[in-house]
């Protein structure tokens, strides 16, 4: 062998190949979704604290119609439109706590360890948002089987409706912001940050109260909100109103906002490895 031939045999290459997928895979999710398990005080915080609320503000209504029709002839509950709002909290704010899990990965090194595999940034923001997800499903469906159990009379359309949106858009979106959040503020905060933004977003929105019974200035500021579009549209099984879309168009503005956002931080933030 030559001495060219032997020195191009052990030359070290840069090139990695890309997994398939952009390296997504079932056991990489299965660690994130064991890791948000083994928290067991945010657990208990995020799927208790719905229920509770709704225990407490919306128990006490579940004989109150919400519409014209009345609740023995299938009509809904006020206290079924809060369920389905407390339900969504607990979605949202079991999704927003991935954030704080990737601010301590940030401060442990974990997310520049992550740059050193052929692990696509854009694959690595959906593996968290998908565990975040499975969450915020925990969260909905232990506060609609308190709202069984208390006796909350909805048809099989508007259970699985109000379900199924308000899970996959609440914990969509709000696991994107909180992954965003995650990725530009350090460890000790995001928790905190993320916490108080939901609250904020959930008053502002018209989480808990309809938007129509705010002041109009009030109204114009809530449409713009990202609670605002996922919240109408997962309550309209109740509500009876055809889905606005406007409604949708805010739903998935802010989720491409809070991805894009997520996929440039984390990109930035392990751009020195």
């Amino acid at each position: 062998m030559t001495a060219a031939a032997a020195t191009t045999a052990d030359r070290v290459t840069l090139d990695r190949r890309v997994p398939p997928l952009g390296g997504f895979n079932l056991t990489y999710l299965g660690i994130e979704l064991k890791r948000k398990l083994r928290n067991r005080r945010t657990l208990i915080f995020t799927v208790l604290f719905p229920i509770v609320m709704f225990l407490i503000i919306g128990l006490p209504l579940k004989d109150e119609p919400l519409t014209a029709t009345p609740i023995a002839q299938g009509g809904p509950s006020v206290g079924a439109y809060i369920m389905v709002s407390m339900a969504m909290y607990g979605a949202m704010m079991s999704a927003t706590q991935t954030g704080a899990a990737v601010a301590v990965e940030r401060a442990q090194g974990w997310s520049r360890q992550l740059r050193l595999t052929p692990l696509n940034p854009f694959v690595n923001v959906v593996i968290k948002m998908i565990a975040g997800m499975l969450m915020g499903l925990l969260a909905v469906v232990a506060t609609f089987a308190a709202g069984a159990i208390c006796g909350i009379q909805l048809s099989a359309v508007q259970w699985i409706a109000t379900g199924l949106v308000g899970w996959i858009l609440a914990g969509g979106v709000f696991t994107a912001l909180g992954l965003l959040v995650g990725y530009l503020v350090p460890g000790e905060n995001a928790a905190q940050i993320t916490s108080l933004a939901i609250v904020l977003l959930a008053f502002i929105g018209g989480l808990f109260y309809p938007v129509s019974g705010m002041p109009d200035f009030m109204q114009t500021i809530a449409a713009f909100t990202p609670v605002y579009g996922i919240s109408q549209i997962a309550r309209a099984p109740l509500t009876g109103e055809s889905v606005d879309l406007l409604w949708i168009v805010n739903a998935v503005i802010w989720l491409a906002i809070f991805v894009a956002g997520t996929a440039w931080a984390f990109r930035r933030d392990t751009k020195r490895v």
